[in-house]
């Protein structure tokens, strides 16, 4: 067989590849530009609805802005006013603080009690895995309106089924003490996404470990506190930072249900920030409120990813 000498390697890098690497380099410029007009749409959406309005946010956040008027530099004065003068402010610091210790932790509890009952292997599965998915894919209104009549003290649902075995319904909507708790029941009503994802960690399990467990011995409970719970943990980190950051912009269901009341028991942060921006048109007071609402989800997701290394198992990896 002839073999090709380096001579002949030389001369045909010199004479061919020119007029190859101008047509690969207009190919690419043209592929390369196809992937930018994709990539403009969002470029433009994260510049203008993202980046710019935070930066907005963050300078109105030290100004006297009333949308009407020109804004005013004041310094600090928006963030003296809030920690040292207005007394809402920490109302609506401790009832979504209340929220989210009561909400978070029950909706994930019975959200995988949940998912553990839709991963079993029954005929039909699939319409009862729809069936509890369905209720969180209603609008917030509608579901707001709703809950306002399943709770209503006189003729709601929740009181005629009490009523019927005795038990004094709570004035649910209209007291201060029963208030906080209504809205906390109403958040389980949106648990069917946090269910599905834990339904596809629980799939994502290996068999073999539930198969080894059972040959030591282990009963159901056992399999579940020592095989399920460790495995899932990923899953309920990444559901915990979520419920999280929901919980902390609950606004729809008090704006339809409640306005913040009775008493201002049910002002929860997100809506006592409208309140100041579109009610009272004190912007640059609204601005300086959802930049401290950032920085508290911001340490509290930094503290939950902080301390999971001791909880979290990935498999491979044991928790520290």
């Amino acid at each position: 067989m002839a073999t090709v000498t380096e001579g002949q390697q030389e001369r045909s890098r010199r004479t061919i590849p020119r007029s190859r690497n101008r047509w690969f380099s207009r190919r690419q410029w043209r592929e390369n530009l196809t992937g930018y007009l994709f990539f403009a749409p969002w470029m433009v959406n994260l510049l203008l609805l993202n980046l710019l309005p935070i930066g907005a946010a963050v300078y109105y956040s030290f100004t006297d802005y009333s949308v009407l008027q020109a804004p005013r530099w004041i310094g600090l004065g928006n963030y003296n006013e809030m920690f040292y003068i207005d007394e809402l402010f920490w109302t609506a610091i401790y009832n979504t603080l209340y929220y989210c210790i009561f909400a978070v932790p029950l909706g994930l509890i019975i959200s995988l009690l949940l998912a553990v009952l839709l991963n079993s292997s029954i005929r039909g599965i699939s319409f009862f895995r729809a069936t509890f998915f369905l209720p969180s894919i209603v609008p917030a209104v509608a579901a707001s309106i709703v809950w306002a009549w399943i709770l209503h003290p006189e003729y709601g649902l929740v009181n005629d089924m009490l009523a019927r075995f005795g038990i004094p319904g709570p004035p649910w909507l209209t007291s201060e003490v029963w208030s906080k708790p209504a809205f906390i029941l109403m958040s389980l009503w949106g648990i069917g996404p946090t269910a599905i994802i834990f339904l596809a960690g629980l799939q994502d399990i290996p068999e073999h470990l539930y198969e080894a467990a059972e040959i030591d011995g282990a009963h159901m409970f056992q399999r579940f506190f020592h095989v399920t719970l460790p495995m899932l943990t990923p899953t309920i980190f990444f559901n915990l930072i979520i419920g999280l950051i929901n919980a902390f912009q609950i606004f729809t269901q008090v704006y339809i249900i409640s306005e913040g009341g009775p008493l201002w028991s049910t002002l929860f942060y997100v809506y006592y920030l409208y309140r100041q921006g579109f009610q009272y048109f004190n912007m640059g007071y609204a601005s300086a409120l959802a930049l401290v609402l950032f920085v508290i989800i911001l340490i509290l997701t930094l503290v939950v990813m902080a301390t999971s290394r001791r909880w979290v198992y990935y498999e491979g990896a044991q928790p520290r």
